[in-house]
């Protein structure tokens, strides 16, 4: 199910007709779910080593697209159903998305989840909540001996930092005049933020934004991104 949604919108962004004019880019890994599936994953099924790629994505000393395409070229395609099955089992979504969602909609605020992640994951954990068209991720390829990374959305001419799924490139094709809102945690959703009318921001993030001055509000639950849209969304 991943692989053919995520083909359909490597061809085509359309931008939704709605009176909004908001957007929301919303990171997953570690934001939507309170664990990073990534590291989660390698912890399970990775052989030693991984951890050296890992700790250079985070220092930035790896760009994220090297780095996780080795992590994942260490594991052994044979065991994808059990990393579908295993990462179903151990998601847990941050309090209060459910209800952001609603809010989201009812407000007619245009909302993409724009993730580092992989589509056999990604897809079936948020399928209870968002459309496919609005999910944009990486792609696992299982065809060889060894797992293979795809990035549909890699970097464009603006951008040469070897993102993976580029999130500051995705948001220049979306960009049509309406105010754009980040909601991540970690380095990857850096350069996003640099771009972004404001940010919702944990862990990692927040540090960023405050090293370089980037307007942004702190959460732990979507209730509390809820309560900061809230604002946002009186003043329009």
């Amino acid at each position: 199910m991943g692989l053919q949604q995520s083909a359909t919108n490597q061809q085509q962004i359309n931008h939704p007709q709605t009176n909004s004019c908001i957007q929301i880019f919303c990171d997953f890994d570690g934001t939507i779910t309170e664990r990073d599936m990534i590291i989660t994953l390698m912890e399970k099924f990775a052989p030693a080593g991984w951890e050296q790629l890992r700790d250079g994505v985070l220092n930035r000393q790896i760009p994220v697209q090297e780095g996780v395409g080795q992590m994942f070229a260490m594991i052994d395609t044979r065991l994808r159903q059990n990393m579908i099955e295993y990462a179903q089992e151990i998601a847990k979504i941050r309090p209060g998305f459910s209800e952001f969602i609603e809010f989201v909609k009812k407000q007619k605020i245009e909302f993409y989840v724009t993730s580092g992640g992989m589509d056999f994951f990604v897809y079936p954990i948020l399928q209870r909540w968002v459309d496919p068209s609005q999910i944009f991720c990486n792609r696992a390829d299982w065809t060889g001996d060894m797992v293979r990374v795809e990035w549909p959305y890699a970097c464009d001419e603006q951008c040469t930092g070897g993102c993976g799924c580029c999130k500051p490139s995705l948001m220049r094709k979306f960009e049509h005049g309406c105010k754009q809102i980040v909601i991540g945690d970690s380095v990857t959703d850096a350069k996003a933020s640099r771009l972004a009318d404001f940010v919702f921001a944990r862990s990692k993030l927040i540090d960023i934004c405050q090293q370089d001055g980037i307007p942004y509000q702190s959460y732990e639950t979507f209730f509390d991104i809820m309560e900061g849209l809230k604002t946002i969304t009186e003043s329009r």
